[in-house]
């Protein structure tokens, strides 16, 4: 007796709880990715295109200090036609455009600018348009030379020194920038290391429950496969004992009852030869005579039936022959035969299976087809011998082909090595097709 296997737990919670931390994984790193992005996002607003903007109103500063610087550089010329207050307008203009230039890159400028250079800046061009405006007022009241010596002594060094000013800031902006993007690229390189680790981990996971799964389903297909050959051979234990105690019986039957409803025919035989021709005895011992010869036929027909002895002393195409015979007295079927093909010598345990199958196909047609009539075939191909049982009927519902009967032909199948098919003729009703090795017996 083989051991109890003690049941497996299932794999389905540690699949749960993979699929969970699975999920929680993607879940935790799509936020925080996410939030590098974002960050990064922020970053490019706040640094690299302030950077830009403030640089663009830097070089707008430094093109109206160049502007300024030349036009203070005709007014110091001596031999202009116009005196220095014929300047003042585009002064004016560039003083304008100056300090909206100011005030727009004060609004953008970098968060590295140091509150004393915006001061400085800031200062510096407030000190450089008193200056100016001291300038004009020498040359409103007509001391031009005065004017003019200071646009040389002041004016045209504070608008050096603010230019120099500037250009600090705009190399200062282009570090920032150039930081800025080097931060960018840090980013970028941290979230694409992270990607390369989450790969590494999903694609770890992958695999530790592929293992897992495929460890479990071999365990399970272990337990199939064992579950099925305990199947196979208790149903090749069921189909053995069961043909053996048929046999015991029909042998019962056949040597036992019989013989003795033999005696009882003689015996009956001799009594009623010994009676006088006249005697009213002879009758009634020729009748009882008749029910013992009755009985006999009837316990041979049940011990041919229980256990054809003619398969075994004949073979298969002798038993089918006879039993298909008895099939339109004892079911009430019409049932034709045909055998194909060069006929070869079956083993018993072969030729009693196909038996088995062909009665239990022929007593279904009886049972459930309401058809009155049936066809068998027998081919014999190469080494494959086939059975064939058609009918036109009501043909097989679900729950008949579910049925004992059909699940006991299915094991005989399978226990020969063959296979069995329950089909569907275009003309209606069921087709039983067998198909086993003709030499085959049980399956290993």
């Amino acid at each position: 007796m083989r051991p109890s296997r003690t049941p497996r737990r299932s794999p389905t919670p540690a699949l749960l709880l993979g699929l969970l931390i699975t999920v929680a994984s993607v879940l935790g790193y799509s936020w925080q990715i996410s939030g590098q992005i974002s960050r990064l996002r922020q970053l490019q607003t706040d640094l690299t295109d302030r950077n830009r903007r403030a640089s663009l109103q830097l070089l707008r500063i430094q093109n109206d200090l160049n502007l300024l610087g030349l036009a203070m550089r005709d007014m110091r010329e001596a031999d202009q036609p116009y005196p220095v207050i014929a300047w003042s307008a585009q002064l004016d203009r560039i003083r304008v455009s100056l300090a909206d230039a100011l005030e727009r890159e004060r609004e953008v400028a970098p968060a590295e600018r140091t509150p004393e250079q915006s001061e400085y800046l800031a200062g510096s061009v407030a000190q450089f348009w008193d200056a100016v405006d001291r300038m004009f007022a020498l040359a409103a009241e007509g001391r031009d030379e005065e004017a003019r010596t200071l646009i040389r002594v002041t004016l045209q060094e504070r608008q050096s020194s603010l230019s120099n000013a500037v250009a600090r800031l705009l190399v200062q902006n282009n570090e920032s920038e150039a930081q800025t993007a080097t931060r960018v690229q840090e980013i970028y390189r941290d979230v694409q290391r992270q990607v390369y680790w989450f790969l590494a981990v999903t694609l770890a996971a992958i695999v530790i429950t592929s293992l897992y799964l495929m460890r479990a389903n071999r365990r399970l297909f272990a337990d199939l496969a064992a579950l099925s050959d305990e199947r196979r051979e208790l149903a090749r234990t069921l189909i053995s004992t069961r043909e053996s105690t048929l046999r015991e019986i029909s042998r019962e039957l056949h040597d036992e009852f019989g013989q003795l409803l033999t005696a009882m025919g003689s015996m009956l035989g001799r009594a009623t030869r010994r009676l006088p021709p006249d005697s009213p005895l002879r009758a009634d011992l020729r009748e009882i005579g008749e029910v013992a010869q009755s009985a006999l036929d009837n316990v041979r027909g049940l011990s041919q039936t229980l256990h054809p002895s003619i398969l075994e002393e004949l073979g298969l195409e002798s038993a089918i022959t006879w039993h298909l015979s008895t099939v339109e007295r004892q079911l009430g079927i019409r049932v034709s035969y045909e055998q194909h093909g060069e006929a070869v010598r079956v083993d018993e345990t072969t030729a009693i299976h196909v038996y088995r199958v062909l009665q239990e196909a022929v007593s279904n047609v009886a049972r459930h087809s309401q058809a009155g009539e049936a066809a068998v075939h027998l081919r014999f191909d190469a080494d494959t011998l086939v059975l064939e049982v058609e009918d036109h009927g009501t043909g097989l519902a679900a729950a008949d082909v579910r049925g004992l009967g059909l699940v006991a032909m299915r094991e005989r199948a399978e226990l020969l090595g063959g296979t069995i098919e329950f089909r569907h003729p275009a003309g209606g009703g069921t087709l039983v097709r067998l198909t086993v090795p003709a030499g085959a017996g049980p399956a290993a």
